[in-house]
């Protein structure tokens, strides 16, 4: 082009490189600070509806705190020192955790049978899976209603049973350990089906050229469950472990609806035979002059444990996970 003629390019070619920065910082930003404002709506939900309300909670627990009377006086950890030597206390933990062992570990030993037995050829699949779904779609009311009927000590179908077989009829609810076998079968019966499920989901993923090869030779179904099936989902059978305890541990409606009426629903019984740590927190907190301050620290205590519990189950298996 001869000097002094004129430019034949682009209006603003000169300006690319510039915008190219900017389209490109832009770009590195959208990429980078995207994410985090599709996942901040979660987050300050939680901040706001859980990490103040325990932290809120934490506070009211070292005060002698009633709604019954305008003022809070700070106590420090008396009510700590007060609840760890409540014997109330500690029998209701007894109590959470037998019926935790009695309703987790059957309850996960049947779901990782039943979804091992989905996964082999059955007629009508579809109806097997959804039916393992419908108890726990099923209100925890009113199956807890139901198998309070069930268990009944005069008219109850299971004693009927007991009897007509000569067993004789048990009192459910005024002992303590056939309350705790009646409260665990609830609690089995609503979550055997939901946990099968993701066992299920879990063994979709596991090959089937190894069952294949386990079939050709001639290991059994039960020796497919323990030599394929169980290795190859430890993970997610981690998962239900974990969240088995930490809802056991929780556990309300079923002892409270359990007892039927009256003030056993809270003290869990006439001599508090199936009072849970939950069922405990709920009779301060609710029934003894609304003692909010003695509930929170309750309240404390249990979240300490369950961390705990939680804890030491995902480093048990992951120990054995390790060792096999």
């Amino acid at each position: 082009m001869p000097p002094g003629a004129p430019s034949t390019g682009t209006p603003g070619r000169h300006r690319g490189p510039q915008g190219t920065s900017w389209q490109q910082r832009r770009y590195r930003w959208d990429v980078k600070g995207t994410p985090y404002l599709y996942i901040a709506p979660f987050f300050i939900l939680f901040a706001v509806f859980g990490l103040f309300p325990l932290g809120y909670t934490a506070w009211v627990s070292l005060h002698d705190w009633s709604l019954l009377s305008d003022e809070q006086t700070f106590v420090g950890l008396a009510n700590y020192r007060e609840l760890l030597t409540d014997a109330y206390f500690w029998n209701a933990l007894r109590n959470t955790i037998s019926i935790l062992i009695l309703g987790t570990v059957p309850q996960l030993f049947f779901a990782l049978i039943i979804a091992h037995l989905l996964t082999m050829r059955l007629r009508g699949q579809t109806f097997f899976r959804l039916g393992m779904l419908l108890p726990n779609v099923a209100s925890v009311v009113a199956v807890a209603v139901i198998f309070s009927q069930l268990f009944g000590r005069d008219f109850g179908l299971i004693n009927w049973v007991l009897e007509s077989i000569g067993v004789g009829r048990i009192d459910w609810q005024a002992g303590t350990a056939s309350s705790h076998i009646a409260i665990a079968v609830m609690i089995a019966w609503k979550w055997t089906g939901y946990n099968a499920l993701i066992y299920l989901a879990a063994m979709q993923a596991v090959p089937r050229d190894l069952y294949e090869s386990a079939t050709l030779d001639g290991a059994s179904w039960w020796r497919q469950l323990t030599s394929i099936t169980i290795p190859m989902i430890r993970p997610t059978i981690i998962f239900t472990v974990i969240i088995s305890t930490i809802y056991g541990l929780q556990i309300f409606a079923e002892p409270q609806l359990f007892a039927g009426g009256g003030q056993d629903t809270i003290t869990g019984g006439s001599s508090r035979q199936f009072q849970t740590l939950t069922l405990y927190l709920y009779e301060h907190g609710f029934n003894r002059g609304f003692q909010f301050g003695y509930a929170s620290a309750t309240a404390w205590v249990m979240f300490g444990i369950i961390v705990v519990v939680a804890a030491a189950n995902y480093l048990l298996v992951r120990r054995i996970r390790s060792s096999a």
